[in-house]
């Protein structure tokens, strides 16, 4: 059987061949090590970490993961950053508190992003429409 692979350069090419963002990113995936009482532990400095992130335009998008029943947090967590290489992007996530700690585990995946929308809507006054 001759097994099909895509190499990573071709899809990146493929995509901005046809006109997709072709914006790479970095997913971290953050799971608890050991029930959510280090995580909890962390919590502040961790928030505090990713904050500084996001000011330094380096978090793109964050937060916690429920289960699957949508019932409760076990801890975990998804991120995703800005950065050159996947070597900087878990450099980024080893100096996150919750991993220092040992509180968390993470792994890093690339990520191209191509599709999807971002709009914004600024409201000068207190007349804004209620978000559903």
């Amino acid at each position: 059987m001759d097994a099909q692979r895509m190499p990573w350069d071709e899809l990146i090419s493929w995509s901005q061949d046809h006109n997709l963002l072709a914006k790479r990113l970095y997913v971290v995936i953050s799971e608890p090590t050991n029930g959510i009482g280090p995580v909890l532990e962390n919590l502040e400095p961790h928030v505090a970490y990713q904050t500084k992130l996001e000011n330094d335009g380096v978090m793109f998008a964050a937060g916690p993961v429920a289960d699957d029943a949508e019932q409760e947090w076990p801890g975990g967590g998804f991120f995703i950053y800005r950065a050159q290489t996947r070597a900087d992007a878990v450099k980024l996530a080893d100096g996150d508190p919750m991993h220092i700690a040992g509180a968390r585990r993470f792994v890093v995946h690339p990520w191209l992003l191509n599709e999807g929308t971002f709009s914004v809507r600024l409201f000068y006054s207190g007349g804004r429409p209620e978000i559903i």
